[in-house]
């Protein structure tokens, strides 16, 4: 049976190189729907520290450099978010990739418009500086946080909630959606998935990938729609791998084993060089690519 073929989908916040980050779950919805554009929604990194990148972090940059490929005839945009300032250049050679500050497309009739939403978000465009500190604390607690990071998660819920960001970034993006004459807007930044319709503009939050929802948005010209990826069915396909995994040890000794550890355990200086897996994910294939959008 044929898959569907999504216009456009948007994933946005997975802020790469932090603990909670679900890299792995954010690149299996990848693999498993279709798509004519991809829009990486902003912080698809949590800071500038590439030494806290995993390998499944890796892993889904290379998919990204996979499917930016000319080849696949699919359209990657990277909407750049406050996380992600300072790495348009590097990413845009790195993955092949054009980075934006904002995006419009056509979809059917209508007009469609994709900002990261900090721009919206008072407190953030105010206090650079004690954002930047904040993050930094936060991405060191998340080291000794629980295996389930539940303390992270708490404060990244109890900060959203504070500063109210979810109402501010929905009023400020439907305020710009009519000054560029956009029938719908797409943000992330809040990390909380929602749908509000004013004055005519429908208004998507694309949510995150750091805790225990993660969510993405399709677009078609019939309809948007908010996916929530489910866990539990991914962990029973790990589990099935990983059976079968034992299998192929059983009847086929070390040569069928796989590496079946959390990617949590490989980081820092025992992190895989970056050489070992690059070529693996296709981050060294040569292929030249536009550079850096407007």
């Amino acid at each position: 049976m044929d898959l569907h073929v999504y216009n456009t989908l948007i994933l946005s916040d997975l802020h790469l190189g932090a603990e909670t980050s679900h890299a792995r779950e954010a690149t299996q919805v990848l693999k498993e729907n279709r798509f004519k554009r991809l829009i990486l929604l902003g912080d698809i990194f949590a800071d500038l520290n590439f030494a806290r990148l995993t390998k499944e972090h890796w892993k889904f940059l290379g998919y990204i450099r996979k499917l930016s490929n000319p080849k696949r005839n699919i359209e990657v945009i990277w909407v750049e978010g406050n996380h992600d300032h300072g790495l348009a250049n590097i990413m845009s050679h790195l993955v092949g990739v054009r980075v934006y500050q904002h995006y419009k497309w056509m979809c059917g009739d209508l007009r469609h418009l994709a900002i990261h939403g900090h721009q919206f978000d008072g407190f953030q465009v105010n206090n650079v500086r004690l954002s930047t500190l904040g993050t930094s604390l936060y991405l060191k607690l998340q080291k000794f946080d629980f295996k389930n990071k539940p303390i992270a998660r708490l404060i990244d819920r109890l900060n959203t909630r504070w500063l109210r960001m979810s109402s501010k970034v929905a009023l400020g993006a439907t305020q710009f959606a009519r000054q560029h004459g956009a029938d719908r807007i797409f943000c992330g930044h809040t990390h909380e998935a929602i749908h509000v319709k004013q004055d005519g503009i429908d208004y998507y939050n694309a949510g995150g990938w750091v805790d225990s929802r993660m969510t993405y948005v399709t677009v078609d010209e019939q309809e948007v729609r908010i996916h929530e990826f489910n866990k539990h069915e991914f962990d029973e396909q790990k589990l099935n791998q990983l059976e079968r995994g034992e299998r192929e040890f059983a009847e086929h000794g070390y040569a069928g084993r796989t590496d079946n550890r959390d990617s949590s355990e490989k980081r820092g200086e025992a992190d895989p060089a970056f050489a070992d897996f690059a070529d693996e994910s296709g981050l060294l294939e040569d292929v030249e690519y536009e550079s850096v959008g407007s």
